[in-house]
Formats: C-alpha cells, sequence, structure tokens
C-alpha cells in the first residue's frame, strides 16, 4: 500500500487487518472470515479504536476468504492479495512427505514465491517455482484457482494488474 502511495493510517489499518485475519481460527476454520471480524471488532473496541477505522479492518477480515468474500476497500484489497499469495515450503510442519495432503503438497512444492509489486507501472506479480516432481502445476490451481481470480479481482480494485508466473511461464 505504500508503493501504491497510501497515507500512513491505511497502511497501519491494513497492517492491523492482516495481522489478525486469521483470528477466526481458533473459533472454527469453517465460517472463521466472519468469526474474526467479530473477533477482531470487538478486540480493537475494547483497545479504544475509533469505529470507522475498526470497521474498516473487520470489513477486511469479513472478506478475505474466497468462499464468501470479495475486494469491498481498499485494505481489503491489499489483505486479500497478500492472504492469497502466502504459499511456500515452510507453511508444512509434517516432515514425512507420505502424510502430506493435497495442501501439505502444494505449499512443500513451492521453493520459491516473490511478491512483487511495481508501483509505477502498476503491476503486482506473484513468481512461483514449483517442484513439479513433488506436485504437478495442476494440483496448484486444484486449490489455488479461486484463490488466483481472488486476487486478480482485489488488484483490480486498486487498479492494478495481476500476474502469475509459474516455472517462469507468464499464466495471467
Amino acid at each position: 500500500m505504500e508503493e501504491l502511495g497510501y497515507d500512513q493510517r491505511t497502511i497501519e489499518l491494513a497492517e492491523i487487518a492482516g495481522y489478525m485475519h486469521d483470528i477466526g481460527n481458533c473459533v472454527n476454520r469453517v465460517d472463521h472470515a466472519h468469526s474474526g471480524a467479530i473477533l477482531s471488532y470487538e478486540i480493537l473496541k475494547n483497545m479504544g479504536m475509533d469505529v470507522k477505522e475498526r470497521t474498516e479492518i473487520m470489513m477486511a477480515i469479513g472478506n478475505h476468504d474466497e468462499s464468501t468474500g470479495t475486494a469491498v476497500s481498499d485494505i481489503s484489497a491489499a489483505l486479500i492479495i497478500a492472504d492469497k499469495s502466502d504459499v511456500h515450503r515452510s507453511r508444512v510442519c509434517k516432515n514425512n512427505i507420505a502424510t502430506f495432503d493435497i495442501h501439505d503438497k502444494v505449499n512443500y512444492a513451492v521453493t520459491k514465491a516473490d511478491l512483487k509489486l511495481n508501483g509505477k507501472e502498476k503491476i503486482i506479480t506473484l513468481e512461483l517455482q514449483i517442484e513439479t516432481s513433488i506436485c504437478p502445476v495442476l494440483d496448484y490451481f486444484k486449490i489455488f484457482m479461486d484463490r488466483t481470480m481472488m486476487s486478480k479481482y482485489a488488484a483490480k480494485y486498486l487498479k492494478i494488474w495481476y500476474e502469475l508466473i509459474i516455472n517462469g511461464t507468464k499464466l495471467l
């Protein structure tokens, strides 16, 4: 958001939303975005945050899940792009590849993940290197197609272009 010229307070609100966005997982993974929105609102209210600012954060958190959300503000769009770009080997906690589910395989197969923003040209690029001996690129899309499209629409909300490059091939 800084690269796109947003003011410092908006950037800080986006950082808070990013920090809190998965707090709803402490209730249940299902519908965690909505649970998280409610929890974050109450936490920020108890901390004395202005109602307009905590509502902005609540909206971003409540709309970050690909099954129920969409970009509804600049902060929510930035949160979506950051969250849906979070794929990498270090997310996998299991040690035995034989026990991996498809999510583990996809994350483990990603050996490089770079999210780059060219603010001047208004292009954001997610560049991935996927070790296809662990997981075919098609399996990546089984998990990430909805997330990728959500990121593309969030970028459009911010009036920037979204690109996806996998193993050196530009797909979007």
